[in-house]
């Protein structure tokens, strides 16, 4: 089902299907289907401007980002989850040296919220999410060796090792915290996830208050075009890939909220 899940996701990415739709309309023409292998070029050719110069794919990914705004921090926290996504197992464990995405203010933040709040447990949850993958070095290692680099103390880490998605990020951090009543927790995940993610930990009832970090948004980036098509077919994938997240989730009953808020 993780394999499958995948595939669905890639073959649903607007940037790979944009490029089918050039390709089969190449195939027709070379098939001397010309009226059809046109029409699919047309269209490749403006979903491509649609989806890699308009704003469309920015405003998708702002709308998730702004739906939990910056928290008012409590006075004492149990624990800070951080969902992994922000280190690149494959080129980490090549290379032998942690390389890591654009995610990476995750792993910062986590410091710094360590730093601040000295008695709180720090879990870092996040396996190996990839399917082509037979490699032991997992997200939340190279999360733990980062974090060690950074002044947090070793024995203060803890790795949740097993999940591979938002949702079992969810399931498998529940298991490991064990959360009291009463406790606070931070979770800290990319803004454009946190909605999903917040469903997710709503589901495995597990109370967070959410800490979202990562941001790829402002305002005024509605009001103009994207400057490369790489950058704005890079946002309209990370939107799609949420959005459908989310409808997923909830239509397979996995979570009860389709695009959660805040909560008094």
């Amino acid at each position: 089902m993780f394999f499958l899940s995948k595939l669905i996701q890639s073959a649903l990415l607007p940037s790979n299907d944009i490029a089918f739709l050039a390709i089969l309309g190449v195939l027709a023409l070379l098939l001397w289907r010309k009226g059809f292998g046109i029409g699919l070029l047309v269209v490749a050719t403006f979903l491509l401007a649609v989806a890699g110069w308009s704003p469309l794919g920015p405003a998708l990914v702002m709308a998730l980002e702004d739906r939990f705004p910056a928290p008012q921090m409590p006075a004492s926290v149990a624990g800070i989850v951080m969902l992994g996504g922000a280190v690149d197992i494959h080129i980490s464990e090549d290379r032998g040296s942690v390389a890591v995405n654009d995610n990476a203010e995750r792993i910062f933040a986590v410091a710094a919220l360590a730093r601040r709040y000295p008695d709180a447990r720090i879990l870092l949850s996040g396996g190996i999410a990839h399917t082509t993958s037979d490699q032991a070095y997992s997200e939340s290692e190279g999360g733990r060796r980062l974090l060690v680099d950074l002044g947090v103390p070793e024995a203060r880490i803890e790795l949740e090792e097993r999940s591979r998605t938002t949702f079992e990020n969810a399931i498998e951090s529940a298991a490991a915290a064990k959360p009291r009543p009463g406790e606070n927790w931070l979770l800290v995940t990319s803004a454009y996830n946190m909605p999903r993610a917040v469903a997710s930990f709503r589901a495995a009832n597990f109370p967070i208050i959410p800490y979202p970090v990562d941001y790829r948004t402002r305002p005024k980036d509605l009001r103009r075009p994207v400057s490369t098509i790489a950058n704005g077919l890079e946002f309209t994938d990370i939107a799609a890939h949420e959005w459908l997240g989310l409808l997923a989730y909830r239509v397979t009953g996995k979570t009860t909220e389709i695009l959660p808020g805040p909560r008094e």
